[in-house]
């Protein structure tokens, strides 16, 4: 089946020609499907660098970034735009019949070359229903620790709505953790004991990018506080909260030594 044949079963206005689609895909700073995960996907998809939307209704698509897949983000009323700080604001809201489906339906479509902005009518039959899930997609639930890895932008999501099953989890341990910075490939080791041990450590991470650390700190203030998206969070051993700290601390720079994350190799300065 095809994507507009199961919307007009929902809502018959959702015809091609009165539609853009709109295919959501990294922008050079933000992730959509990161943005769409923390509730904020209908304010970001609203300013725009042009006049995308001329048209009475927008089709919005995530990009999953495999297999050509996509996540059905809603249908939307566009009812004019105006100039805010020199990009085009839209005043879009949802059509509430197709929203049934918003986070659960999955299409197959393959993106003509960097096209964002398509004419519904040009694409319809093209963009085919893959799968639609019984429950919308959210951030997935703690993995374990030895699974752990966690982006930046999936961090905030887990922190802002202190997701239980990974406070839960983070909270109850202390440890050691390690951060990636996925463009240089350059490592930070760090540990977390006490009172909410690894969960109150990486809450601060969200909340400003470097934790307070030296050397994340520096590179940030050169590189801009929006570097630190690059970063990827994971735990590398785990200990009771009440754990000595000077045995988590030797544990940590046996980490350290290990893993070459010392300066110039890495981001710890000692």
């Amino acid at each position: 089946m095809q994507l507009f044949q199961i919307l007009q079963l929902l809502d018959a206005q959702v015809v091609p020609q009165q539609c853009k689609v709109h295919l959501a895909v990294w922008n050079g700073t933000e992730n959509p499907l990161d943005v769409y995960l923390a509730g904020r996907f209908d304010d970001w998809q609203s300013w725009q660098n042009g006049m995308n939307f001329e048209r009475p209704l927008v089709v919005s698509l995530i990009s999953l970034q495999r297999d050509n897949n996509w996540l059905f983000a809603g249908v939307h009323n566009s009812e004019g735009c105006k100039e805010e700080r020199g990009m085009y604001r839209y005043q879009l809201s949802r059509c509430p019949g197709p929203n049934e489906l918003d986070g659960r339906l999955i299409v197959r479509f393959e993106r003509p070359g960097r096209q964002s902005y398509l004419l519904g009518e040009n694409w319809s039959q093209a963009i085919e229903v893959a799968e639609i899930r019984p429950e919308k997609i959210r951030v997935a639930e703690f993995p374990g620790y030895s699974s752990t890895m966690l982006t930046k932008q999936h961090l905030d999501i887990v922190v802002e709505q202190a997701i239980e099953s990974w406070r839960s989890a983070l909270a109850n341990v202390a440890g050691i953790y390690v951060i990636a910075d996925q463009r240089t490939g350059k490592l930070y080791v760090g540990s977390a004991t006490g009172e909410e041990g690894i969960w109150s450590r990486w809450c601060a991470y969200s909340a400003t990018g470097h934790g307070d650390n030296a050397e994340l700190i520096d590179l940030l203030q050169r590189e801009g506080d929006i570097y630190a998206e690059n970063f990827q969070f994971g735990v590398l051993e785990i200990a009771d909260t009440h754990a000595r700290t000077d045995d988590v601390l030797r544990r940590e720079s046996h980490w350290k030594d290990l893993l070459l994350s010392r300066v110039p190799h890495g981001y710890n300065a000692n």
